[in-house]
């Protein structure tokens, strides 16, 4: 039976690209070699850990170990769009199980190479172990800033309209949380398109409720009104979500787009005077306001206070802060 030191001589035959781009030194010795850009722009550096059990369901069944590695690469990949970067070189780290490691190991492999080929990234280096215990997989990501500097949360500004990148919802019963596409190619084009105008950007991970409280939070406390008609909700709620079939309402509908999570889809802040400027495809939902907190308005033009917000690994549920 092969050993530690032959699943990773296995792995890095399968990856091996020194001196493909900036990354001028891969797997094979204690640390990678990445070049400094020649423009002198500033590194991003994002990380992510998956957890059998909680993040997907490889023990039961459910998810095979390439469906992991596409997931774990993806959802990193979609922290680079979120700041409108370009992702280089990714370092993946994973506790394999006993049991079928090895097998385990080069279906993750195939997956993460296949995963980080479509966008130019480099598998640059990691760790490997085995345990008793399920899969961990964690995955740091290093990209580029774009040029003129990452779009940050922070950025939001009182006027600015909110804009997400497609319909959300339903991620987890459809299986769609498994599968996330990272918006990196949107993302560039918004920067190039909007330039200073974009003003703030965050990827959907925990729902929109939750996700772009952290925008109104980190640019100093602004608020934002939800326009309720112009949220766009995934077919793939009212297909898989027995919750809203049996409710067979809007309401419930809108609770779930507002806050299942793992959409991945991005979220942005833009001056509205640039709103000629924005490629096809994007969906205006909201307005900043200067006045703090939540609000979703109907097309009547009511407006309600909304408290809940996205999942809290802490707290096991939705969090109602």
């Amino acid at each position: 039976m092969p050993g530690e030191f032959e699943i990773i001589d296995w792995i890095r035959a399968q990856v091996a690209q020194a001196g493909q781009g900036l990354v001028s030194l891969g797997i094979g010795d204690d640390c990678s070699l990445i070049n400094q850009p020649d423009d002198n722009r500033k590194w991003l550096v994002t990380t992510d850990m998956l957890l059998d059990g909680r993040h997907f369901q490889m023990q039961s069944g459910q998810h095979s170990p390439a469906q992991v590695g596409r997931k774990a690469m993806a959802v990193n990949l979609s922290d680079i769009a979120a700041m409108a970067g370009t992702p280089v070189a990714a370092f993946v780290s994973v506790a394999l199980p006993k049991a079928d490691s090895q097998s385990i190991a080069r279906q993750l492999t195939e997956a993460l190479k296949a995963e980080a080929a479509k966008y130019q990234v480099v598998l640059a280096g990691g760790d490997t172990n085995v345990w008793d215990g399920p899969l961990v997989i964690n995955i740091t990501l290093i990209g580029l800033e774009p040029q003129g500097g990452a779009v940050l949360r922070s950025g939001a500004r009182q006027g600015d309209l909110v804009f997400v990148s497609g319909p959300l919802g339903g991620s987890y019963p459809s299986g769609r949380h498994m599968r996330p596409i990272p918006r990196l190619r949107l993302a560039e084009d918004l920067k190039i398109c909007l330039g200073p105008d974009l003003h703030a950007m965050i990827d959907l991970s925990d729902g929109l409720a939750g996700d772009l409280r952290h925008i109104l939070n980190e640019s100093g406390a602004l608020g934002a009104d939800l326009f309720t008609h112009q949220i766009p909700i995934h077919t793939d709620l009212y297909d898989y979500q027995t919750e809203v079939q049996n409710q067979a309402g809007p309401e419930a509908a809108m609770e779930h787009a507002l806050c299942d999570g793992e959409d991945f889809e991005l979220c942005f802040c833009v001056d509205p005077a640039a709103l000629s400027k924005l490629p096809q495809g994007v969906f205006e939902v909201g307005r900043i306001t200067k006045e703090p907190g939540l609000r979703l308005v109907g097309p009547d033009g009511l407006a309600r206070n909304y408290h809940r917000g996205g999942f809290d690994h802490f707290r096991k549920e939705l969090n109602t802060r």
